[in-house]
Order: structure tokens, then sequence, then C-alpha cells
């Protein structure tokens, strides 16, 4: 190995660090000897992840590239590229890395860039089934594509592409499904949350408790227990219309801290489509509907749905479509026919990396070695 250190680039959200982070103590893990140092835009989520974590943190100021963001925005970060290069070249002749590895997210450009012209060992880390535009631009120059999806290799005009899977929290395991039981249904959008789907479920949910107030029983709730989810901005108004339909089977929650605990409890889960929910859901086994966001860049959530879809290991609902009277025909379907829900948890455990962080570091150090 021709250096002491490992550079892991990236960031800007939560999909693209926590990953990062698996990475960097699987490398803990397995080569004690090795530094890992991260490498962030300034002002970006990791300035609060990663020192938290207790790895060492150099920043960049650089802004996002991709359509969504306007082309004003864009204007500015193509003005600051020259200045971002040159500070990811200093941080290169710094630290000297053996291998940078790229994890997404619009901070790993520079550094990816400049490390592959200085001759550095460079690998890009594709969490999607439709690669990012930094990734699509980079795959040429690194030495190595590594890949969650087989199909994002398709779009990777790399020197080698490779199959690695997505890095989870080792809790995230698959959990015996008692049989016999009301049908648990755990919806989530994430630690934001989801208004879309959070209106969508507050109102199944309103309706049911009129249909019963009328006597006309829970309908869609009968035989069902709900966790839901909302984040900070919506957690106010669901508590209230909740607390006036009184659902006893029916939980509210702004934030889940014990996530491996709910997906253990859960029987179906109804969530958006992002690279991390998804590798969750295959690790645990978990049959899913994934309602994904439309707005996410390349719409990769989509796509990342559509594998699944395609190896009948999920079902897709686009959020258009995300009605009260679907939800609610999902989640009686689902209740009905379990043999349903059983087919979705064979299937998905095909999608399931349980290795990933330490295949990403063989990838990593032993392509250094080499």
């Amino acid at each position: 190995m021709s250096g002491r250190a490992v550079i892991i680039a990236g960031g800007g959200t939560g999909g693209h660090i926590y990953p990062g982070v698996a990475i960097a103590r699987a490398i803990e893990r397995l080569h004690p000897g090795v530094e890992v140092h991260f490498v962030g835009a300034r002002g970006g989520l990791e300035e609060k992840i990663v020192p938290r974590e207790k790895f060492p943190l150099h920043t960049v100021r650089i802004g996002k590239l991709h359509g969504s963001v306007g082309r004003f925005a864009q204007l500015k970060t193509l003005l600051q590229l020259p200045a971002a290069l040159l500070a990811s070249a200093r941080i290169l002749r710094r630290l000297k890395p053996a291998a940078v590895l790229g994890v997404g997210g619009f901070a790993s450009g520079p550094l990816l860039f400049t490390a592959a012209l200085l001759g550095y060992r460079s690998l890009i880390w594709e969490p999607n089934a439709y690669p990012g535009l930094a990734n699509r631009w980079l795959a040429r120059l690194v030495d190595e594509c590594l890949v969650v999806f087989a199909e994002a290799g398709r779009h990777l005009r790399g020197k080698r592409v490779t199959p690695v899977g997505l890095p989870v929290r080792a809790v995230m395991v698959p959990r015996e499904r008692p049989e016999g039981r009301p049908l648990r249904v755990l919806v989530f959008g994430g630690s934001q949350g989801a208004r879309a789907i959070n209106e969508v479920v507050r109102e199944s949910v309103v309706q049911a408790a009129v249909r019963n107030g009328a006597g006309g029983g829970w309908d869609w709730l009968d035989g069902v227990e709900l966790i839901h989810q909302t984040g900070a901005l919506d957690y106010p108004r669901v508590k209230e219309a909740y607390a006036a339909a009184a659902p006893a089977n029916v939980g509210l929650f702004e934030y889940l801290h014990d996530m491996d605990a709910r997906y253990a409890w859960a029987d179906l889960v109804v969530c958006r489509a992002g690279a991390s929910t998804v590798a969750e859901i295959c690790a645990c086994r978990k049959a899913a509907v994934f309602v994904p966001l439309p707005t996410a860049a390349d719409n990769h959530q989509q796509k990342n749905a559509e594998v699944l879809v395609r190896g009948e290991a999920a079902e897709m609902v686009l959020q258009n479509d995300f009605t009260p009277g679907k939800f609610q025909s999902l989640i009686k379907r689902y209740r009905d026919d379990r043999s349903a829900v059983r087919r979705l948890e064979g299937n998905v455990s095909r999608f399931a990396f349980p290795n990933a962080a330490e295949a990403i570091v063989e990838r990593i150090l032993d392509g250094a070695q080499a």
C-alpha cells in the first residue's frame, strides 16, 4: 500500500454520509492501521455528522450542478470549481492517500477528479440504480466503479464496474415473523417525513374513524396495526387529527430512533425509495410498497424501486396515484392475502448484500496494494 490513509469524499444528505461512515468503520475494523479522512462541502450536513462520528473532516467550497437547482446555482458552482480543485489538490498532497472513494453528492466531484488526474487510486460508489451526475462524469476517469444495483453499470462508462451492495447497520437483519397476528404496517417518509404520504395516511385514518362512528366498523383498519412516522413539520397536524379519531391500533411518531426494531415489528412497509431505505428493506427481508419522491434528482428513487418491482420483490405506487382509496385498497389486499407478503419477503432477499461494507473495503485497499 502506497499510503496509510483513505479519503472518503461526498455528502450533502444522510444517504451519502451514513454509508460512508459504515465503510469507514469497516476500514477501522479490518485495517486498524489505516486512517480514514472525509472530504465534504462547506456548509453541508457532513459538517454535523462526520465530527460526531470522530473522523477528521476537510471541506471545500462547492455547490450543486444537477438540473433541479436552477441555472444561477449551476453558474455559481462552475465559478467555484477552480478553487475547489486547488483545495482538493492541497488535501491530497498533504494526506497522500492509498485510495480515494467517492460516495456521491456534489462534494465528491472535485476531489475525485483531482485524485484521478494526479494518479491516486480512485473509486466511486454509486448507491442508486441511475447514477448521479457527478458519478456519470467521473466514471471514465476513476480506476473502479462500485455499484449497489447492477443496472447502474449500464450508465457508467468505467474501466471496471463491480456490484458490492450498500452498507447497512449490523442490526438490520431478518427477524422471525409470527403468523396469525394483525397485519402490521409501518409508514414513514425518512427523518424529515413526506407530506404527500402523511396526508394520504391521515385522511385514510380519519375516514375510517368516520365510518366507525357511523356504525360501519373500521373497514381497512380492521385486523391492522399501523405505525405512522411523520417528521417534525406534519406531526402536530396529524397528531390533532388522530386524537379526534382515537384509533387504538394506530401509533404516531415524529421520528423513529430504533428503525431496526420497527422493521422487525412490521409485516408491510410503505415508504420512499431512497437507496439507503431500499437497502434496509432488502437487508431486513421486508415486503414494501414504495412511493418514490418525484422530485428526486434524475428521478433516481423511481428507478431504484423499479429494480425491485421487476424482480417481483416490491410494489411501487407513483405519488400522483397514491390516494386514500389506493392506500386503503393496498392495505386490505395484503391483510387478506398474507401469501402476497411472504412472496415479497422471499423475493427481496435476492437483492440483499449482507457483507457490503467488507466488499467495498476489499476493493479499496486490496486494489491499492496490488
